[in-house]
Order: structure tokens, then sequence, then C-alpha cells
């Protein structure tokens, strides 16, 4: 099976994307008195400060969105409740393919970095493979779990595909023919995340028993387990240098709820811990990094906020309230400045993250 190239699909003459403004939203945390401060300003007779506008594009989905990623540098693929896997141009707005072919509603996404390849997973137990250039039905189907698959990730070279599920298995495919090469069970493992470390042939996966787990693609067995955290670990990231790897935690009243940093070089070393989240921290990634700006790690929490921290220091930098949207549930670094993130009650937000001293995040769009 060969990779398949990109292609643009927009049309520069439709106009059906033109984006409508909504409410206005302060250009860097929301609840701060905006709007009240360019009333008091205007009463004054100061220069009025301008209000940021959020844009309202076309909606992604109709339902809770649960998972997004990027695809390439001006396309996110999007998983949501409705059961719709939906790839969407988010520089103007407009939905490019909606694919169906889930029984239930989609957990996590993974795509072929340069390739058109989208694999979809669901709490149907099924993972499903779709060409963002072909045809409206998957071009090939994982079908093996017992119960909802948390966890794909494809291989560097795009040969293999891994998935986890709650059924405390971990299970290695063949991407060509769909086969299921090597299936690895252990008790109490009941996977919630999984990444291939770029470039190599390991896989990190947290799971509901607190741990985290390293798995050589090669022999499928554990090579590392991670000490057990105090509470679940919901999401997991490892860096384009493959030397650091982030996890991240359930909790509630502020306890649990942080992202922790690992080193990969030196397993079950704990770097740092980024604290602040008061309730599951869903997601962690790391962001682009910028000639002269200090590595950043971004979390999402369901307590309806975005944070910005300093990797090396664990200092939160700053904070995005997206007030009304409900648990934020995953992010998308799409470029150097953009990040996407998804969330259950106001589908995708498009988020501006500016490298300055401190950085700084603005919602610009929604959709």
């Amino acid at each position: 099976m060969e990779k398949s190239e990109t292609i643009d699909f927009r049309d520069e003459s439709d106009v059906s994307h033109r984006p409508r403004p909504v409410r206005p939203r302060d250009s860097d945390s929301p609840g701060n008195g905006a709007e009240a401060s360019v009333r008091r300003r205007a009463r004054e007779g100061a220069e009025p400060t301008p209000v940021h506008q959020v844009v309202q594009y076309e909606p992604a989905h109709s339902d809770a969105v649960n998972c997004v990623t990027s695809l390439n540098s001006d396309l996110c693929v999007s998983g949501g409740s409705d059961q719709a896997v939906v790839v969407y141009d988010w520089r103007v707005g407009k939905v490019c393919r909606c694919f169906y072919g889930h029984s239930k509603e989609i957990t996590k996404l993974g795509c072929f970095a340069g390739s058109t390849w989208i694999f979809s997973a669901s709490r149907d137990k099924s993972v499903l493979m779709w060409d963002f250039t072909g045809g409206p039905n998957p071009i090939q189907s994982f079908c093996g779990h017992e119960l909802v698959v948390n966890g794909v990730a494809v291989s560097p070279d795009g040969s293999r595909l891994c998935t986890g599920s709650r059924d405390n298995s971990m299970c290695l495919w063949d991407v060509e023919s769909g086969k299921c090469l090597h299936r690895n069970t252990i008790s109490r493992n009941l996977v919630t995340h999984l990444c291939w470390v770029p470039g190599g042939t390991s896989i990190v996966q947290t799971s509901e028993d607190k741990t985290i787990r390293v798995w050589d693609s090669r022999t499928w067995q554990v090579t590392n387990t991670f000490p057990a955290k105090q509470y679940i670990q919901t999401h997991c990231d490892v860096n384009m240098n493959h030397y650091y790897l982030l996890s991240s935690s359930n909790g509630f009243g502020g306890h649990g709820c942080e992202a922790t940093l690992w080193d990969l070089r030196q397993p079950g070393c704990k770097v740092v811990e980024y604290r602040g989240h008061v309730q599951t921290t869903a997601c962690c990634v790391f962001l682009p990094t910028s000639i002269g700006s200090p590595a950043l790690v971004a979390s999402s929490s369901h307590d309806s906020s975005v944070k910005i921290w300093d990797q090396n220091t664990a200092a939160c930098l700053f904070t995005l309230a997206l007030d009304g949207s409900g648990p934020l549930s995953s992010l998308a670094p799409c470029d150097s400045s953009t990040l996407l993130c998804a969330s259950y009650n106001s589908g995708l937000h498009q988020l501006q993250v500016s490298a300055g001293a401190p950085p700084s995040v603005r919602e610009v769009a929604r959709f």
C-alpha cells in the first residue's frame, strides 16, 4: 500500500465558509472585565481598547468532540460522540470530508505523517483506516479487541499499527493486510492512551492501573514500567527528540490533576510535575519550539482551561479559561502558533499561541 499525496480540496470561490463573529472575548484571558474596561475608558474619554472577536465557523460536529489531531499544516481530523470522523480546514473554517463507519462514538485518532491516511478508534471495539483522498468507505479495518479501543498509533514507516483497549490488551497489526501480528494481555492494563516514539521502535502506553509502560514493537514485550502514580494516567506524549515523555493524571478538587515530565533515557526518572488544574487533566502535549524561546508544554482539563507551562521549570506561564466549553478532551499543535482544542460542549477551539515573554494564548475561532 503506497502513501497517498495530500491534495488541497479548498475552493477559493466558495463563500460558504465566511466567518460569523460571536460574542466578544478578551484577547488574553476571559473573566477579567475587558468589556467593562472598554466602557469605562470610553466614559473617561480615553481611546477604547479593542475587544477581541472570536470567529464562529461552520461546526465540525453535532455532539461532543472527543479527540483532535493534525493531518497536515492546514487540515485537522476530529472524532466525536456523533460517530463522525471529520477532516477540517481550520485556516478557512470549512469541512472537507466526513467519514461514517463506526457504530459508536470515536475515542482516538491517528494519522501517518506525510500521507492522507487516518486511523479512528471507537467504543465499538474496532479501528478503521480511511484515505482522505479516497472514497467514503474505510480502506482497512482492525477488529479483535473485546472492549472499547482507547489507543491508536502508526509506526514511523507506516507499515504497523498499534492499538490498546480496556480489555487489558495491546495489539500490533499489519496495515496492508489488517492482520493481527501480536497480542499481549496484562492483568489490569486498561489502556487509556498510547504513542509511538518518533523515529523509533518503542511505544509508550498509559493505563487505568496508574502506570506507564514502554513496549518494544519488535518483541512485543514491555521493556520498562514507570513507577505508578497516585491517579489514573489519562494521556501521554513524546517530544520529537524522543528524550522526554509527558503523562497526565485524572483527579478532582485539585487532588491529582497534574501532568508529569519523565526522562525516557532514565526510565522511571520523574523530572518535574505541572500542577494547577483542579479537575482531570485530559491531555498534555509538547509545543513546537521557537528559536530563543523556552520549551513549552500545554495541558487541557475538565476544568475548562488550557495551561501553558515552562517545560523545564514547571512554571505556569498562562491560563486560558474557555468558559462554558465543558471538559476539554484533546489538544493538537498545528504549527508554531496554532493549537487546536476539543471540547464537550462547544466544539473545536482554535487557539493562537504567542511565544513572547511571557507566552500568551487567545481563542481566535470556534468550529
